[in-house]
Order: C-alpha cells, then sequence, then structure tokens
C-alpha cells in the first residue's frame, strides 16, 4: 500500500470493509425511518479508501449512496442500474479533466469502484435510508459476466474493454 494511504489509514482509524478497501462510520443519525427491511437510520456516513491496484466489489445496497471525493488519485466508479444500464464515471477534483466532485448511486443499483492512479482514493459516503451490513448483497462473478462481461476484466486488475 502506497505510504499516504497508509497514514490515512491509520489517522483516520480505517478497517477493512468485506467489498474491499477500508472504512469508518463517522455519522449514523439519530433519526429512524421505516424501510421494506425494518428501521433503519435516516442517514449514515464513511470515510472509504480504497488503495491503488485494489477493487471495490460489485455491490448493491437498498439506499441512495452518494460518494465524494476527498483526496487523492480519481477513482472511477462503475454502476448498473436496474433497468441494466452500465456507466463508468470518474470521481476527483472537479479542476481536473473530466472528473466530477460527487457521484450519485441510485438504491438498487450494482456498483463498484477502483483507483485510476497508482496512490490511492480517498471518499465520503452518505447513505440513505443509512446502511446496514444486513442490507448489502454482493454480485457474483457468474452474475456479472451476465450482465457487463467486461467489468470482469475490471475486477481482475485488467484494463477491460468499454462497454
Amino acid at each position: 500500500m502506497h505510504p499516504e494511504a497508509l497514514e490515512i489509514v491509520e489517522r483516520l482509524s480505517l478497517a477493512p470493509h468485506p467489498e474491499g478497501g477500508f472504512y469508518r462510520e463517522t455519522w449514523r443519525s439519530t433519526l429512524a425511518v421505516a424501510t421494506p427491511r425494518g428501521e433503519r437510520a435516516a442517514l449514515t456516513l464513511v470515510h472509504y479508501l480504497l488503495p491503488a491496484g485494489s477493487f471495490s466489489a460489485f455491490h448493491r445496497i437498498p439506499g441512495d449512496e452518494v460518494w465524494q471525493h476527498a483526496a487523492g488519485d480519481d477513482l472511477e466508479l462503475l454502476t448498473i442500474a436496474p433497468s441494466g444500464h452500465r456507466r463508468r464515471g470518474r470521481l476527483g477534483p472537479a479542476a481536473r479533466g473530466d472528473a466530477e466532485p460527487h457521484r450519485v448511486v441510485p438504491a438498487g443499483a450494482w456498483q463498484a469502484a477502483r483507483v485510476l492512479g497508482d496512490r490511492y482514493a480517498l471518499v465520503s459516503c452518505a447513505v440513505a435510508p443509512g446502511f446496514d451490513f444486513r442490507d448489502l448483497e454482493f454480485l457474483g462473478a457468474d452474475a456479472l459476466a451476465g450482465l457487463w462481461p467486461e467489468a470482469l476484466d475490471l475486477a481482475a486488475g485488467r484494463p477491460g474493454g468499454r462497454p
């Protein structure tokens, strides 16, 4: 791991996340909302660091998620909408190329990410209704191959093709 990334992981007390990378929840709203899966916090917020060379596995949650770039390299965010529409977007400082400073992943969309550089990407992620590990679903390789075959190469660290 890049020394800057390691320093941030230690300074922010980040822990490994099941989808890859490192995280720490920094806010959980005391306001609760009813959802089909039970009561959830209205909003949660985390720091999330993805080291270069790693991949945030395709996963989905039932809430809207806002990714906001905080530091480091740009991040490529890959999404597959419930309709099957695929999108690749670049997250980073607005002043740098075609990067967007934040991106919304709609509820129920499959999402994954990778760093577009050789260091790390640090982002903040806000989820509403709030994130709960009981709601986290991962997309298996066979299912991904049916939805977006080129993304298998990205998950394996190979450049892959553009959809």
